[in-house]
Order: C-alpha cells, then structure tokens, then sequence
C-alpha cells in the first residue's frame, strides 16, 4: 500500500468516524458503520488505529484542529499587549468560525463536552492547554501583578466565552438580531468588539459606547 493510499484512507476514516460519532455518540457509534461509511475494509481502524477509542481521540482532535498555530504566535517587534488580545481574539474567531469546516465538528465538540471521554484530557492537553497558555501570557501584561492566577484563568474564560457564543449560538442570535444583522458580524467586527469589550472590563481600554468610538453624526 503506497503511502498516499494509506493517508487517504486513513482521511477518510476520520471523517467518516466524525460523521458517525456526532450523530450517535461513541458508545452507539460501530467500527462497521464508519468503515462502510467510509468504504474501507472493517479491520481499516485497527490497522490505522489500533481500536475505536483511538480513533475516537483522533476524530475529536480532527474536530478541533488548527489550535497548535493559534497558540505560537509569531509577534512584530514592539506589539502591544492590546493589539496580542485582538490578534488571538480574531485567530481564535477566524478557526471557529470557519464555514468550509463540515458540520460534525461542532456536533462532536459540542458532544464531548457534554459528555467527556479520554478524548477531552487528551485534547486538552495536545491542544486546549498551549492556546491557553499564551491567552494567559498576554494577560498577564494586562493586569494588575497582585491579580491571583485564578482571577487570570476566570478572565481567560471570559473572553474566550465571548468568542465561542458566536459559534455556537449562532441560531439563537440569528433569531434575536435577524439574519441580515447577524451577517454583518465579521470577523473585524467581533475582534474589535470582544477586545474592546475586554480591554474596557480590564481598565486597558476606553468604555464601550464613548462618544470618541461612535460613528460620526451618532448620538449617545
């Protein structure tokens, strides 16, 4: 088997297996339904994989791919910590926010933490924790040195809360503003919102809704 067969096939595993997983869960989910999904022989994912719950961790990883770039950075000379914020802000919006991504991913995502398996410590650890640690880096050019490093973690969340309900609860804000006006939510929109926003609750930035931030001919 060349190696390009073999990557292939082991693709389509993957998506198969996500397709499969976020609809019926991994306990309900067969190896049979995914290598059938997958037009691959049943024993393809102990051959690629070892066994479901391997394939399992990799699915969900496959599901939230791209966070090892979000999480290393390459800052320009002189950066401020403010415009670090908005630039993992917008990088964290821009991966989670991506359209072309096929629909399970947010399906399993969503599953598995509701529903934590091995997957979830894995994911974190490979994934979660180094995009964590850089948000916690920039932080901790932005407050206070007497903030405690759990204040820093309850901010971190915060902030990426806010960049998360746009994603998943696009439907009910779709219904809330109206579709026109939700669309008009670009990524830039909601970078200079969630770090503006954040900045104004740390003290680093000027209040949401100050006179010198609204368009000319607004009014208060």
């Amino acid at each position: 088997m060349t190696p390009a067969i073999s990557d292939d096939t082991r693709q389509r595993l993957i998506s198969a297996a996500g397709e499969v997983f976020a609809e019926h869960g991994f306990h309900a989910a067969t190896v049979r339904d995914i290598c059938s999904k997958a037009q691959a022989n049943v024993a393809a994912v102990n051959y690629y994989f070892g066994d479901k719950m391997r394939l399992y961790v990799e699915t969900v990883q496959a599901a939230h791919c791209g966070g090892p770039d979000i999480a290393k950075p390459q800052w320009p000379a002189g950066i401020s910590p403010q415009d670090k914020l908005r630039f993992f802000i917008r990088r964290w919006l821009e991966h989670f926010m991506d359209e072309r991504r096929p629909s399970w991913h947010t399906r399993l995502m969503l599953q598995e933490m509701a529903d934590p398996t091995e997957a979830c410590e894995k994911l974190v650890e490979a994934y979660i924790r180094p995009m964590a640690d850089t948000l916690q880096e920039i932080l901790r050019e932005l407050v206070p040195h007497d903030v405690s490093l759990k204040q820093r973690w309850m901010i971190g969340f915060s902030i990426v809360g806010q960049c998360l309900f746009y994603k998943m609860n696009r439907p009910v804000a779709e219904l809330l503003m109206g579709r026109e006006n939700f669309q008009q939510l670009n990524l830039d929109v909601l970078a200079d919102h969630i770090s503006q926003f954040s900045l104004a609750a740390l003290g680093r930035g000027e209040p949401v809704g100050k006179r010198s931030d609204m368009p000319k001919g607004s009014t208060p």
